[in-house]
């Protein structure tokens, strides 16, 4: 049995409500909630795999509208005890899932202004969400293989939020085409 999960409902819409051979998880927005949720969940079952699906803001001009497998996540929002930003003091500084270079900065704020994005490019951010580090972090506590795909819904500048419930559904699309396509369900 494998997984699927998103921070918010929303992110699902697409989805219908039973897929075959996928156990479901909404854990809500941001590290904390996605590492309890996750961490409860893998705590009671077993799974084969994780499939992480939902929305991230792309600060990469090269990024491209539509589905990205992410290859490797970071915090952008912890500062060590030498002051260096993008580094925990005690957790990975980044977690690899595949080869590539598709990265995602993860971090508790929505990100929507310009001098955020520079910041967090500096860091190697291509990608910005509020979960995918908590995700993959908890994944590998348990041994669990973690696949996390994201939809570009805005390029995380001036405004981003302003046509929310339109993008978040036409990226829940995008995402379903696609694990439709890849799990054949």
């Amino acid at each position: 049995m494998k997984l699927l999960v998103a921070a918010l409902e929303s992110e699902l819409i697409a989805f219908p409500a039973r897929l075959p051979g996928f156990d479901r998880l909404v854990t809500g927005p941001g590290k904390l909630k996605a590492t309890y949720a996750l961490t409860r969940a893998l705590d009671a079952g077993t799974y084969d795999e994780i499939l992480v699906v939902g929305t991230a803001g792309a600060l990469d001009e090269t990024i491209e509208s539509g589905v990205h497998e992410v290859h490797w996540t970071f915090q952008h929002d912890v500062i060590n005890e030498s002051g260096v930003r993008g580094e925990h003091v005690s957790m990975p500084q980044r977690i690899a899932l595949g080869d590539g270079d598709v990265s995602i900065a993860t971090g508790d704020s929505f990100i929507d202004d310009a001098d955020a994005v520079q910041l967090i490019r500096t860091l190697g951010g291509r990608l910005v969400d509020m979960e995918s580090y908590a995700y993959a972090w908890v994944a590998a506590q348990f041994g669990v293989p973690i696949r996390i795909w994201k939809a570009v819904s805005d390029t995380a500048q001036d405004g981003a939020n302003l046509t929310w419930e339109e993008t978040v559904t036409a990226c829940s699309h995008e995402l379903r085409d696609r694990v439709r396509e890849v799990y054949s369900v």
